[in-house]
């Protein structure tokens, strides 16, 4: 069943008669109308009446206007106007330059622009490395798209995918103090999009791949990687890889079972699921079967797509060919980035007892998670609207810082091993349950202990 969301959140003001009861009816026509109140306030008072504010949760755009219309039709009450508080949120951007440094005299001014930073210019042209300490390169990141798998929306384009380009760089900046920029390009192009990024390389000390279709995204980040001497991440492949190999890790711990040894069904074989095996994979994981739309990947089996052939070659030892439903009897892990609503309660009880389920399509997992939990042992999702949110932002920013503190030139396999690792440690044994497996994403101590693994395998 679909729920109220903080995404739509709206705020109506309401004129209302001046009586003891008006404003407890509103409240409860809102909440009658299906929406989950989240705040009151009085705004002002005249003798008509009240001005009051209410905040509350939505599904969707239709039912905003849908609690409108039951206001409306109340005696005595007028929606005077209602504003969407997503979109307020994104009014002028989220995001803004600040200078580090005073600019308030002369002497200010001719050091940090002409004639004094000539000086620097001079000395970075005589020794280009010393760029990484003399400039915002040692702390600045590209986050790169070309807007054509974004979020669960698809191919929207660079301008439509900026606002999450925006609010990715705000989370870097907030959960591991790295300054990052959006950089939307126009242009779905290969080989473009890899040579404009290398034009613009000397800016920054990292590239943060984002939104990109596969096939493409995997030749563009082999590419860069291979060309360039800074980072190069692609945050849907292995920023999901590493947070769902540390969800599992501690999942496991609650079932008491091994990751060499559980049966674990993958469903979706694209970037991320190609990350998320990959990285299983390397941390020790033996007994992995990975589904596409047309069923099982299989040894000898050849699509012209070399990382499916590799999930292929390097997964299904037994030689299963059967459907994802038929593949997940006895399975004692399911991990889903594929789509939503594609399986039912009644496949997750074919699963082994103490199964491990993480549905992770957005914004509809692959099955609802409380029908799965009637069930399953663990449950996670994508969501933050459920116990277990499977999120990115517990990846990206302690990654980079610690690529960026360490002035690391490239990203290695065991760099995201021990990412995943270190979220996973941020849980203590007394706290780990079910319902919690993944530190929430505001805990200030997961991007310190991920920056610090990682910064410790890159310095090594």
């Amino acid at each position: 069943m679909v729920i109220p969301s903080p995404s739509y959140t709206i705020t109506l003001r309401v004129q209302v008669p001046a009586t003891q009861r008006a404003t407890s009816t509103v409240v409860s026509a809102v909440a009658d109308a299906g929406a989950a109140v989240v705040g009151v306030d009085i705004a002002h008072s005249t003798p008509q009446g009240l001005f009051v504010d209410v905040t509350c949760d939505t599904v969707d755009t239709e039912h905003g206007e849908r609690v409108v219309a039951a206001l409306e039709a109340l005696d005595g009450v007028h929606v005077v106007k209602w504003s969407d508080s997503t979109f307020l949120l994104h009014l002028g951007g989220k995001i803004e330059v600040h200078a580090k440094t005073p600019l308030k005299t002369r002497r200010d001014l001719s050091r940090a622009y002409t004639p004094g930073v000539a000086r620097v210019c001079l000395a970075i042209a005589e020794r280009p490395e010393d760029a990484r300490r003399l400039t915002i390169k040692r702390n600045t990141v590209a986050v790169v798209t070309d807007g054509t798998a974004v979020l669960g929306l698809g191919d929207i384009g660079p301008a439509a995918a900026l606002p999450v380009m925006e609010g990715k760089a705000a989370l870097f900046k907030e959960f591991g103090g790295v300054d990052a920029w959006p950089v939307c390009l126009d242009t779905t192009d290969t080989e473009e999009i890899i040579s404009i990024v290398k034009a613009i390389a000397p800016v920054y000390g990292g590239v943060n791949l984002e939104d990109i279709s596969a096939p493409r995204c995997f030749e563009i980040e082999a590419r860069l990687r291979a060309e360039l001497d800074i980072p190069v991440f692609h945050d849907d492949q292995h920023g999901t890889a590493i947070v769902v190999l540390a969800a599992l890790v501690n999942a496991l711990k609650v079932v008491d079972k091994d990751l060499g040894e559980v049966r674990i069904v993958v469903s979706g074989v694209g970037a991320a699921g190609n990350a998320i095996i990959r990285l299983l994979k390397a941390q020790g994981a033996q007994h992995v079967v990975a589904f596409g739309r047309g069923g099982a990947l299989h040894a000898g089996e050849r699509t012209g797509d070399p990382h499916r052939d590799w999930i292929a070659d390097n997964t299904n030892a037994d030689g299963f060919s059967g459907t994802l439903r038929e593949g997940l009897v006895d399975a004692d892990v399911f991990i889903g980035v594929s789509a939503g609503n594609i399986l039912s309660g009644a496949d997750v009880a074919r699963m082994a007892d103490g199964a491990i389920v993480f549905a992770l399509a957005n914004p509809t997992p692959e099955v609802d998670p409380i029908e799965a939990a009637e069930t399953a042992a663990v449950v996670a999702t994508g969501r933050s609207d459920y116990p277990n949110q499977i999120n990115n932002v517990l990846a990206f920013p302690g990654l980079f810082r610690g690529l960026l503190d360490a002035g690391a030139t490239d990203i290695t396999t065991e760099m995201l091993r021990v990412a995943a690792v270190a979220i996973a440690e941020v849980v203590h044994p007394e706290e780990l349950n079910s319902a919690f497996i993944i530190p929430g994403v505001f805990d200030h101590r997961v991007a310190e202990a991920v920056a610090e693994a990682v910064k410790a395998v890159a310095s090594s």
